[in-house]
């Protein structure tokens, strides 16, 4: 598996988004350490999935960052992305792992010590934990978790773990605190007036 970096950005596809113009914005600052996960709505067609992981992937190989592709998995693997992701809705992670092979990362979706074990003994490279915070980015999650929540899942896997929901600069030292290995986001370089900076802020956070 690749390194894996700390600071993941997931594309913002709603209306009035530019998801390119973000990440145009984010790579120069972040390079190797950026993963961006191409997440689309729920309503878009698979071709439309597979025009923008094709054209991120290529906006990734010139930095040298990771892109992943969320949920569709036989996207990922036309694009020649690094690897997916799958939540508690997509293909079991023990699937997902066939699908991608043994060399791909793969993400997978946890907010509890146990299904977080279970998931990487099915194979998953890392996990996505939350929500930490309330978030208005995506409808119908569960109740926020906190660093609370982060740390319970950390302390009982062994690879790295994403902290995502609600996240800001400000929030990520006591993430980090918690066992936290890096933050995903999607508001907070998506909804930025100035998406490099915004990058730069959770990148030094990060690094603290």
């Amino acid at each position: 598996m690749p390194s894996l970096g700390r600071l993941h950005l997931i594309t913002d596809t709603r209306p009035g988004r530019d998801p390119l113009a973000v990440l145009r914005a984010a790579l120069p600052v972040a390079r190797a350490e950026l993963v961006v996960q191409v997440r689309v709505e729920d309503d878009a067609t698979d071709r439309q999935a597979y025009e923008l992981a094709r054209r991120v992937v290529a906006l990734c190989r010139r930095y040298g960052a990771t892109c992943l592709v969320n949920d569709r998995l036989h996207v990922a693997l036309a694009v020649d992305a690094a690897g997916g992701h799958v939540g508690a809705e997509d293909l079991p992670v023990r699937a997902a792992r066939r699908v991608l092979g043994s060399a791909a990362v793969l993400g997978a979706t946890a907010r509890e010590p146990g299904s977080a074990a279970e998931a990487v003994a099915a194979g998953a490279s890392y996990l996505g934990v939350g929500p930490c915070h309330p978030t208005g980015t995506k409808t119908g999650l569960p109740a926020p978790i906190g660093p609370a929540g982060v740390r319970a899942v950390a302390e009982a896997v062994d690879v790295p773990v994403i902290a995502i929901g609600g996240v800001t600069a400000a929030s990520v030292p006591a993430l980090r605190a918690a066992g936290a290995y890096g933050v995903a986001v999607v508001g907070a370089l998506s909804g930025a007036a100035d998406p490099a900076r915004a990058t730069a802020e959770l990148l030094g956070a990060l690094r603290c």
